[in-house]
């Protein structure tokens, strides 16, 4: 039976709150009332010798839902289930007797003899009340501890057999010094409680017997019901009192702990409280002399801004210490502005604030696709992020470093992810930047400092979750003030960067967030460590096919805008666009093919403007009138046309590009002369190239004695631009054997590798950008070394359909494929 009261005029204060939902019904007169308790002890005690001597050995059994009765107890019990009340009243037209018994932990007591401690209370109903809900109230007296034998169900009532159990006393001194120290420890616990009733210590100082005080104290005391089920099936007083002692001091340790705390938050609220009062009553004499304390209404407003934001805790503290700092500081030092305009940063930054990711994958894909033309990677790369982001929420920002040549849509592409992703975008170049201070700030101590750029481009953006562009990363530079590339380390690395810490606010702030995006031409001159924590996307330059798209798609319509024009004033042909980039550019980017066409718009715009023509359509023909004649050629047949000179291939941050490898020979006594200003690397590959031609002269049909009798003269065409790697080794090669074998090699062949000493083609990069180069120049055929056979999977589809790849691991493999078959031009070499 679920027990909604247990109280008595023996109840302890702090069991009263199980009572308080019983106020509000109807009840039986209050038990803890002094005439009704005074009523119910009479008739408790005129019953409870005659009850125990005639205690039956089969009782009904109630069940006790978080309560224990003890003998000697008085139970208010009111009972609302069906098959309870046919139990009470059963009870009540009997003997009025029954056992309670406890349930175990969360059961609910129903009809199983396993929910049940063994040892219950006989007890014996003294008053009884029907509500006109139907529900009962009563109440009990415990008269003695029963142990259960045996469990009977009769006419679907719950009924045990039972032994009654008396206490086991002993009349020695422990006993009674252990009784008398456990009353008085009691009435000590109840002085220090301010809801102890005084009718609870009269009870608690007239108890007699040891057996009824141990059990008295327990039921007034607040702990849980296995401790309570413990004591009451100790039969043993004096192990009885023994454990009830235990039990009582730490009760006494917990009220006094709880005094302390509850005396410390006092003490607290009373300090808050004086502060309070006393700055109102300096408030209103201020306002009575009518003096106007700027410093004051400052430092308020600064308060309610503290109050306001959502800081940190390192922040909130550091805020907190400058604002008491504030207040004892003289408004007219120059200390004052230092300490206020730090504030001001602290609570402008964006420590919490973000903005939700847009995680819709179509969106962020036609969104990127009507910003730009190509570079799938870098867009697949940007969905599979939001892919993961909308997967698990608190990933970590991304750093990625694009790199490419000039014009490729590096930066630009930066905005088309931000506006992907629905996230502020920032964007701070890193060109010529020298001063560590611009990444991390200046200390407080110096006059004028500020926060780092990363700091002060968050305070902009309004948000901790940005798209943060770090443009030309490969540029910074160094000197006495400090290396900026080292001072990126910590912003670029995920690990470390949640608590970036700014010389200027000198507090951790968390940038794991924010997706970092770095650019560069190259990565050569960006350090290893820097490079290491980045993640590399290649830009290649765009092919002839990509650039037409671009320029039809993007750059004509923005700017025939540009030059306020209408889209009716000017229109391109497919045929004039190919011929701008195939004739009047040469990059890997657009940037020169859109000031092409601007140079048309501006044309257009004259003519519009002066009334002279209302719109006009260029083709091919118009097109020399307006940009003048063509600037490249393609000249590639012109230049192959004898021995000793052949065509290669290199890489550079422009994109691909042809070169023509020349080589003769003079009278001399062997000397290599290397002119082009070449570099180290270059050199060696030229020297490499020909002690190869010298060790197989024999095979490739060459006098052993040319070598001897002729210096070789080697020259890299372009002497003005500076030329260094080893991928021009197969190049020279075929220029040495062409000219020692006078034979021709074809115009339409070019080829890159680097070349061993025994004649092996080993790999190189930028085979994607060295391609389209070979494939704008006219080239139809292709040799790589085999080991490239992978890249051939980033080459374009329609360049494959145009070119012939030839891959060789060694120089023999070349030779059928570039020389003219039976050609000659002269004698050999020296002949």
């Amino acid at each position: 039976m679920p027990n909604d009261e247990k109280q008595s005029g023996e109840q302890h204060p702090a069991k009263q709150d199980r009572e308080e939902a019983e106020q509000k019904e109807p009840s039986v007169p209050d038990a803890s009332a002094d005439g009704v308790t005074s009523q119910v002890e009479a008739e408790a005690e005129a019953k409870e010798e005659p009850a125990r001597k005639k205690l039956p050995a089969e009782l009904l059994v109630l069940p006790q839902v978080g309560n224990v009765v003890f003998p000697g107890m008085v139970l208010p019990a009111h009972v609302r289930q069906e098959e309870h009340l046919k139990a009470v009243e059963k009870i009540v037209t009997g003997d009025k007797l029954f056992l309670a018994l406890t349930v175990k932990g969360e059961r609910t007591g129903g009809a199983d003899p396993e929910d049940f401690y063994r040892v219950g209370t006989a007890c014996m109903v003294l008053q009884m009340l029907k509500l006109p809900d139907g529900s009962v109230r009563f109440i009990a007296q415990g008269l003695q501890r029963s142990r259960v034998e045996d469990f009977l169900v009769s006419d679907s009532q719950l009924q045990a057999r039972v032994t009654h159990l008396s206490d086991v006393e002993s009349k020695d001194l422990e006993t009674t010094a252990l009784a008398k120290n456990l009353r008085a420890q009691f009435l000590h616990l109840l002085d220090g409680l301010p809801g102890a009733t005084e009718e609870i210590k009269v009870l608690a100082a007239n108890v007699e017997g040891a057996g009824h005080l141990a059990d008295f104290i327990c039921s007034n005391l607040d702990i849980s019901v296995e401790e309570e089920q413990k004591v009451l099936e100790t039969l043993e007083v004096k192990e009885r009192l023994k454990l009830i002692t235990k039990v009582l001091a730490r009760e006494m340790e917990y009220q006094r702990v709880a005094q302390r705390i509850q005396s410390e938050a006092r003490s607290e609220i009373d300090k808050g409280q004086r502060e309070y009062y006393l700055r109102q009553q300096l408030k209103a004499i201020q306002e009575e002399l009518g003096e106007s304390d700027a410093q004051t209404v400052e430092i308020n407003e600064l308060s309610e801004k503290l109050r306001a934001k959502n800081l940190p805790d390192e922040a909130h503290e550091a805020a907190e210490h400058e604002l008491s700092r504030l207040k004892a500081i003289n408004p007219a030092s120059p200390e004052y502005a230092v300490v206020r305009t730090y504030l001001d940063w602290i609570f402008e930054l964006p420590w919490r604030e973000s903005t939700p990711d847009n995680l819709d994958l179509e969106m962020a894909r036609r969104v990127l696709e009507e910003d730009h033309y190509g570079l799938e990677k870098v867009k697949e790369r940007v969905l599979e992020f939001l892919a993961v982001r909308k997967l698990r929420e608190d990933m970590r920002g991304s750093i990625l470093c694009f790199v490419g040549p000039p014009g490729t849509g590096k930066t630009s592409i930066g905005k088309s992810i931000a506006r992907a992703m629905g996230r502020n975008y920032l964007r701070i170049s890193l060109g010529g930047v020298r001063d560590e201070a611009e990444v991390r700030g200046h200390r407080r101590t110096y006059v004028g400092a500020l926060p780092g750029q990363i700091i002060l481009s968050l305070k902009k953006a309004g948000s901790n979750n940005p798209v943060f562009m770090l443009d030309e990363v490969d540029k910074l530079g160094t000197d006495f003030r400090g290396d900026p590339a080292s001072a990126l380390l910590e912003v670029l690395d995920p690990e470390q960067n949640s608590t970036y810490t700014d010389h200027y606010l000198d507090l951790p702030f968390d940038l794991s967030r924010v997706m970092f995006i770095c650019t560069a031409n190259i990565l050569d001159t960006v350090p290893p460590a820097l490079r290491d924590r980045m993640e590399v996307l290649e830009f290649p330059g765009y092919t002839e096919e990509e650039k037409l798209q671009i320029a039809r798609r993007y750059l004509v319509p923005h700017q025939i805008e540009g030059h306020g024009l209408k889209p009716e004033h000017l229109s391109f042909s497919d045929g004039a666009l190919s011929r701008i980039v195939g004739e009047y550019t040469r990059e890997a980017g657009v940037r020169n093919l859109e000031r092409q066409i601007a140079a048309v718009c501006r044309k257009v715009a004259k003519a519009v403007a002066s009334g002279q023509k209302q719109s006009e359509g260029v083709d091919e023909q118009k097109l020399e009138q307006m940009l003048g004649p063509p600037q490249f050629f393609r000249e590639v047949v012109e230049r192959v046309t004898e021995p000793g000179v052949a065509i290669g291939l290199a890489w550079t941050p422009m994109g691909g590009t042809v070169i023509f490898v020349e080589a003769n020979s003079v009278p001399g006594d062997g000397k290599l002369i290397l002119t082009g200003q070449l570099g180290p690397v270059m050199k060696e590959s030229a020297q490499a190239a020909l002690t190869y031609v010298r060790a197989h002269a024999g095979r490739l049909g060459v006098e052993p004695r040319v070598f001897s009798e002729h210096d070789f003269h080697i020259h890299v065409p372009a002497g003005a631009i500076p030329k260094d790697g080893p991928s021009a080794g197969v190049t020279m090669g075929m220029a040495l054997i062409s000219l020692c074998t006078r034979r021709i090699l074809r115009h339409n062949v070019a080829m890159t590798g680097e070349i061993t000493l025994r004649g092996k083609v080993l790999p190189v990069g930028g085979i994607k950008e060295k391609v389209l180069a070979a494939l704008q120049a006219g080239i139809d055929t292709v040799v790589l070394p085999k080991q490239n056979q992978k890249d051939l999977s980033d080459i374009p589809p329609y360049a494959k359909d145009k070119l012939e790849f030839v891959l060789v691991d060694k120089m023999e493999d070349i030779l059928p494929v570039a020389l003219r078959d039976g050609e000659e031009n002269g004698a050999n070499a020296g002949q």
